[in-house]
């Protein structure tokens, strides 16, 4: 079947391989490999999640105009598109995208030799450029018209949404798991009044909606293997309107904690203020001139809560039956949780470290540092 599928795009040559590839979550994703004159090239091919985007032709559309609009960016200010922007490759027919016989929405995109996603940074430098990656993404779609995006996932980083599912997970208690919870949903429930924070300051326009990536996990931007600088942005799935506080927290969350994302022993989680710090400072470089002073103040904020959201997401999943995230066994998804939560206590005891942090770091950048 899957060669069937890869035959169907308009590859630059005839399809030889087709291997499972990478380490998401959510999508199914394959390596593509074909025969050409110049010997083997490498595509990347997809098949959607039905569950998790159920309107996938919309989520196709806000990629189709961003990735135009960012390859356009990048060939303006000199870079190489094929290499710093992903590019859709259309099926025979000429279309951005294919559906299957099943429904099933499959895409292609090129494959960006010599680079790498990393799960966690060697050193504080490759985060930091990572960060500017990812500061660099929102910055250049700043002329961009937010309004005219799909929203894939509704309310996706809505805080106040997030802890309403968890409060109706709670109430189903589908699973029977709700007994083993007591602890971390007593944690979520301590925490119900920081949900606000984002949401409201977009809806008094305290801050700018802006195009922003909504996943920005460190495996989520290729890195050169030899210069272990920062490449290309990816993951494009979640791309929709919201804050670049979004984008910035995320960062934190999946790059600032000392052990991997599903570690059992908590004692091995820690959060990492120098690397908060090299974010925080790559992000705001990438930023440039174009963050807001209230934005500036509100990204320790951001950090915390972005970390409190994902984790009650993996605990409001572990309730439902683990039905968004992949799981590979029962308690996946709790220790996702527990893990997150400890991150989030060990923030709120450095808040006023990440103010420092977070302050130091603008203003090196309007010096030009």
């Amino acid at each position: 079947m899957l060669f069937d599928i890869a035959a169907r795009f308009a590859f630059d040559g005839e399809c030889s391989d087709v291997s499972p590839y990478g380490n998401g979550h959510i999508n199914d994703t394959y390596a593509v490999s074909v025969m050409t004159e110049r010997g083997r090239l490498r595509y990347i091919l997809q098949r959607l999640n039905p569950y998790v985007f159920p309107d996938r032709s919309g989520l196709m559309k806000n990629m189709i105009a961003v990735t135009r609009f960012l390859r356009e960016s990048v060939k303006a200010r000199g870079g190489d598109p094929e290499r710093e922007c992903l590019r859709l490759v259309p099926t025979r027919a000429g279309e951005p995208y294919l559906v299957d016989g099943n429904g099933d929405v499959w895409r292609a995109t090129q494959f960006i030799e010599n680079t790498e996603a990393y799960l966690v940074a060697d050193d504080a430098e490759m985060f930091r450029d990572a960060g500017r990656a990812f500061g660099e993404f929102v910055a250049g779609l700043s002329d961009f018209d937010a309004s005219t995006l799909f929203e894939v996932i509704p309310r996706f980083h809505d805080t106040e949404n997030r802890y309403a599912s968890f409060s109706e997970a709670v109430a189903a208690d589908r699973k029977g798991r709700l007994a083993f919870v007591a602890a971390e949903r007593e944690f979520v429930e301590a925490r119900k009044g920081d949900c606000s924070l984002i949401v409201r300051a977009l809806a008094e326009k305290r801050i700018p909606v802006r195009v922003t990536h909504n996943d920005t996990k460190l495996n989520n931007v290729l890195i050169d293997v030899d210069t272990k600088k920062s490449v290309c942005v990816i993951d494009l799935d979640t791309v929709m309107a919201g804050s670049m506080l979004y984008d910035f927290g995320d960062g934190v969350r999946a790059g600032c904690s000392t052990a991997r994302e599903d570690e059992k022993d908590l004692n091995r989680v820690h959060f990492d203020t120098e690397l908060f710090g090299a974010f925080a400072d790559g992000f705001l470089t990438g930023m440039g001139d174009s963050v807001t002073e209230e934005e500036i103040k509100l990204m320790p904020y951001a950090a915390r809560l972005m970390t409190f959201e994902c984790g009650m997401r993996f605990l409001t999943d572990y309730l439902g039956g683990d039905v968004y995230f992949k799981t590979a066994y029962a308690e996946h998804n709790l220790v996702r949780a527990r893990t997150q939560f400890r991150l989030v206590e060990e923030m709120e005891g450095a808040f006023t470290e990440m103010q420092r942090l977070c302050f130091e770091a603008a203003e090196r950048v309007r010096r030009g540092k």
